[in-house]
């Protein structure tokens, strides 16, 4: 306990008391926070323990928007918050945390933890294990950013502050607690987390904490590609999707970092068509509207695809199957670093095997199209690429007649069969009974 007590105040300095915000001070009122959070708080209070609505949630109300969720951290540990929430369970294993569920609302619970560092990776210095149950001080000084370290108190309406997060959320900038070098090593998807929050809140990354990022870039690519992926995922459907992505460039956290982001700003054919695919991502998630995780990813890798596609065709591969080998060849290729899910891909694929099919407006074949699950997210696409200039916008207004017309309209629409091409001829059926079994056919004599 020794060590640990001398080991933590190496890393984080004395311990101190920390600054306390009433309700006069800050903009969060009671009623702002869910009933979840609140019951959760009251309960563990009735039982003799602290209990307060931390991280994210306490920022967001700081700065009047109203949080997704709400997170509760607590002195109690994981089996005793289990006894006490009556509708709870108790989930993970290295660190176990309890999810209280009230009606249609989760609430995540989580112990106190401390700062002292677990087992490291010697070659990146990246921590892989940290799973120590600590004081409320412990738990603020692991945090990763100061405005992510604010804790409320629902009963008291109070704030607390270890590391002056409040003046930090004030000043709009995003810093890291503790040494940038030391966090970073220990969790490089904190670089991208710092970019995503500065995008997200239009902050600037305080110059400290910014000043080893570009230096310390390839330390992301020691990071499982799944945690790289959930937080892409996080950055591109915060509705500030190309704040970000801008953000990230000039932070050089894309370049040989995440080969997405790399396609993205470094094709120039595809620059028109990736802004106009983040920008109305970030219109939609701002109207409220329901985002496809899919079609984004579609839209951020299509150039790439069409590329290789378009090099399979140039080494005689017939179009069908060139695209669906380019199709294998990215996503294989993005699996190394940004580990998108199989049900993602599988939807991409959908929606760009769709685009050379758009290309065949007659006979039966445009209706044969009305019945495919993916063809409005298809057609969107199709008229993605020709915003961007890359498709005839006369094809993308044809498939907007045809899917919203009448059957007479659609009818009229349809253009005639090119000259010279031909009918598939089908094989005429038999007319009348077949004849009986007779058995197999006899034995030739040789």
């Amino acid at each position: 306990m020794i060590k640990r007590f001398i080991r933590n105040v190496l890393r984080f300095g004395a311990r101190r008391e920390p600054e306390a915000y009433p309700a006069a001070e800050h903009r969060i009122h009671r009623d702002s926070i869910s009933y979840g959070a609140r019951k959760v708080c009251e309960v563990l209070s009735s039982h003799g323990h602290k209990a307060y609505v931390v991280g994210g949630a306490v920022r967001d109300l700081m700065l009047g928007v109203q949080p997704k969720d709400f997170d509760v951290a607590t002195d109690a540990l994981p089996e005793e918050v289990h006894k006490h929430m009556r509708r709870s369970r108790l989930i993970g294993r290295r660190f176990k945390l309890v999810h209280a569920v009230f009606h249609n609302e989760v609430v995540e619970v989580s112990t106190f933890r401390a700062s002292a560092p677990g087992e490291v990776d010697e070659e990146t210095g990246r921590v892989l294990r940290d799973n120590v149950y600590g004081s409320i001080e412990n738990d603020a000084a692991r945090r990763d950013f100061t405005m992510n370290a604010l804790y409320y108190d629902p009963a008291t309406e109070t704030v607390l502050d270890w590391h002056r997060g409040v003046a930090d959320l004030r000043k709009r900038r995003v810093r890291i607690i503790g040494d940038p070098r030391v966090r970073f090593r220990e969790d490089p998807i904190r670089m991208l987390r710092a970019v995503r929050l500065a995008a997200k809140l239009d902050f600037q990354i305080e110059p400290k904490t910014r000043a080893p990022i570009r230096e310390m870039a390839k330390l992301i690519e020691s990071v499982p590609p799944a945690r790289v992926f959930d937080e892409m995922l996080k950055m591109l459907l915060s509705g500030h999707a190309a704040n970000g992505v801008k953000r990230l460039r000039a932070e050089g956290l894309h370049h040989g970092v995440l080969p997405l982001l790399d396609i993205i700003l470094e094709q120039p054919l595809g620059e028109k068509f990736v802004t106009l695919a983040l920008g109305q991502t970030d219109l939609r998630i701002r109207e409220d509207r329901p985002v496809s995780p899919a079609f984004l990813f579609a839209a951020l890798l299509w150039h790439e695809v069409l590329a290789a596609w378009k090099a399979r065709e140039g080494r005689g591969d017939r179009a069908t199957p060139a695209l669906f080998a380019a199709m294998d060849d990215v996503l294989d290729k993005q699996t190394d670093s940004l580990a998108i899910p199989r049900r993602l891909t599988a939807t991409m694929k959908e929606i760009w095997s769709l685009q050379p099919r758009f290309e065949n407006r007659s006979g039966k074949r445009p209706f044969g199209l009305l019945e495919h699950p993916r063809l409005r997210a298809g057609y969107d696409f199709l008229a993605l690429r020709a915003e961007s200039g890359e498709a005839p916008g006369e094809l993308a207004e044809w498939w907007r007649r045809f899917i919203e017309g009448t059957p007479e309209e659609r009818a009229e629409l349809v253009l005639p069969a090119p000259p010279g091409e031909k009918k598939k001829r089908r094989r005429r059926r038999r007319s009348g009974p077949r004849p009986a079994d007779q058995g197999p056919p006899p034995v030739l004599a040789d």
